[in-house]
């Protein structure tokens, strides 16, 4: 049956084309749209006023010296040395020792001794600086460089210590002067380690309900006796400068953590200026006594107070109108640990240090293979 063009109209698919793209105009009101969008991002990612603090450090803040405790009197029962010693150690985390028998005139030959090993020169001076393995030597020196592209250092530092390796690669740079430098630092070191071990053992004796001495040393940390800290100091340094170096001093500190582990830290300062502290108390300042000791806490006397006093660290700063000798401004820091908990880390790292190496454990698998095919042979054989 034939189909009529009618209704094969009737029945014809619906079908629509998609509405064509918008064609853009040679015309466009760009200035509207920018305006627009630059209103709306304005009033809805609108950034809150955030109020942050001026230095990560806490501000320096001056206070009144801390105690002048007398050593010849600090074991006396008519004084109450001990507990001046513990409340100094709760509020600034550090005390004058006067009178504490150390001549002057050994003191002055040290620091003229020490002024000479600053004065080698660089290049020798970096064939014996510090790293992670070597607690010994110089440090890298830290500069500042000021708006005038003027360089300026603050400080020199030399880490001494009782260390054979140290001895024989300082008489390399410095044959002739060694020698005599050593046998000083000797002298002086054995006087301050007296005075170290009696403060010790007077706190021991008279606080064993809040030192567990010998108790809870930091784990993993090598305590290998006292070591002094040598500090040259420049004229050239204000004291804006010197608390630069601090908050350097305190941020390698945090980042490196205790380059050495010490009960008592024991400063000649050779009458500096002023003495600051850091610790988490706070940032501190004030005029020490010219012939006393300044003595901060350890990481080891935190431990053994369960955290009761804090670990501070400390610097003196010499302000050039007061010094007419600024040129060789030494200052000295003694970390001290008892000799018994030395010799008992030491003890630990030897017999952790006992491994055998991998040319030892290659020569022993051929031993043992030889000796295996051996067996064989002699097995087949009979």
């Amino acid at each position: 049956m034939a189909t009529s063009p009618e209704n094969f109209h009737d029945h014809r698919l619906d079908f629509r084309a998609p509405p064509p793209s918008p064609i853009a105009t040679g015309r466009r009101s760009s200035v509207t749209n920018d305006d627009v969008l630059a209103d709306f991002l304005e009033h809805s990612l609108r950034v809150p006023d955030l109020i942050l603090p001026d230095r990560v450090f806490p501000r320096q803040r001056s206070v009144d010296a801390p105690p002048k405790i007398d050593f010849q009197a600090l074991d006396s029962k008519e004084t109450d040395s001990v507990a001046r010693i513990l409340e100094s150690f709760s509020g600034t985390g550090c005390f004058q020792l006067v009178n504490h028998g150390i001549p002057s005139n050994l003191i002055r030959s040290v620091t003229a001794a020490a002024a000479g090993v600053f004065r080698i020169p660089p290049e020798k001076k970096a064939a014996v600086s510090r790293s992670q393995e070597k607690i010994y030597g110089f440090e890298e020196i830290h500069e500042e460089e000021e708006e005038e592209e003027e360089t300026e250092i603050n400080s020199e530092e030399f880490v001494w210590g009782r260390d054979e390796n140290l001895k024989l690669e300082m008489e390399g740079i410095w044959p002739l002067a060694y020698s005599d430098f050593s046998e000083k630092m000797e002298s002086l070191l054995s006087d301050i380690e007296k005075v170290a071990s009696k403060i010790v053992f007077v706190l021991k004796e008279n606080s064993s309900q809040i030192l567990n001495f010998g108790n809870d040393i930091i784990p993993e940390q090598e305590v290998i006796g006292t070591l002094c800290h040598l500090y040259k100091h420049y004229k050239n340094a204000s004291t804006d400068r010197w608390a630069g170096s601090l908050r350097y001093d305190v941020i390698r500190m945090l980042i490196r953590g205790f380059d050495c582990s010490h009960t008592l830290c024991l400063h000649i300062c050779n009458e500096s200026s002023e003495f600051h502290i850091y610790s988490k108390k706070g940032w501190i300042s004030f005029c020490p006594d010219e012939e006393a000791l300044l003595v901060t806490i350890g990481d080891q006397m935190q431990a053994w107070s369960g955290g009761q006093y804090k670990h501070v660290i400390g610097r003196p700063i010499f302000k050039g109108e007061n010094h007419k000798d600024y040129k060789d401004c030494i200052s000295m820091a003694f970390l001290y640990s008892p000799p018994t908990i030395s010799s008992k880390s030491s003890n630990v790292i030897i017999k952790s240090e006992k491994t055998i190496s991998l040319g030892h454990q290659a020569i022993l698998a051929i031993l043992l293979s030889l000796a295996y095919y051996f067996l064989v042979y002699i097995y087949k054989k009979f």
